[in-house]
């Protein structure tokens, strides 16, 4: 799953999430495959993200897998002998392969 600017969204996308309007209402569901027109009424409903499936959009600063988890095991270096932010560090380790995997 990626969540990216509407701008970004294409024809064929697959919505990963509901689209909900500011008040909480259902405006496209999950799984519903965006066309240039609907990307052009989510626009004038002002709607600025979306989560799709996969990842489909490549950016540039973004990342990688490898560099994110390096990034972590760097932050959390002086705490090796903590027991709850070692756990926190797994759990946040966890999260980010998670996430790309979605």
């Amino acid at each position: 799953m990626q969540q990216i600017l509407i701008a970004q969204a294409g024809d064929g996308m697959i919505l990963a999430r509901d689209v909900e309007s500011e008040e909480g209402r259902v405006l496209c569901g999950k799984g519903t495959e965006l066309s240039a027109c609907l990307v052009e009424r989510l626009k004038k409903m002002e709607v600025t993200h979306v989560a799709v499936e996969g990842h489909p959009v490549v950016d540039e600063n973004e990342k990688t897998l490898k560099e994110e988890l390096f990034d972590i095991e760097q932050r959390f270096k002086r705490v090796k002998h903590i027991p709850p932010l070692v756990h926190l560090k797994k759990r946040i380790m966890e999260r980010a392969v998670k996430a790309r995997e979605e």
